[in-house]
């Protein structure tokens, strides 16, 4: 299992809801892909990086795959467009009770 490398500590309710709860974005560290981790051909150096979402129920991690090691990193890093998807079940919020996509 890879390491965490990052984080983004954040609170979400079902639409419609009023309870909040907390939950994490992680990024884990990239690792390069081994042949049979995948089902789709790729060359030596692509690599794969994971991100999850602990306290968050129902929602699998998101494989980002990058042509090396960086590249998936910085693919990976930007949770925006993950999180703007998330916010069609969920209405998220930081810590301090902002809304995240509020203007």
């Amino acid at each position: 299992m890879s390491q965490c490398i990052a984080q983004r500590k954040l609170m979400f309710s079902l639409k419609g809801k009023n309870e909040r709860n907390p939950f994490v974005v992680q990024v884990l560290a990239p690792r390069e892909l081994k042949e049979g981790d995948v089902e789709f051909q790729f060359t030596g150096g692509t690599a794969v990086c994971i991100v999850q979402f602990e306290g968050l129920p129902s929602v699998n991690p998101e494989h980002v795959y990058g042509a090396d090691s960086l590249q998936a990193l910085q693919l990976a890093a930007d949770v925006e467009p993950i999180l703007k998807r998330l916010s069609k079940k969920y209405d998220l919020y930081f810590p301090t009770g902002e809304g995240y996509f509020e203007e």
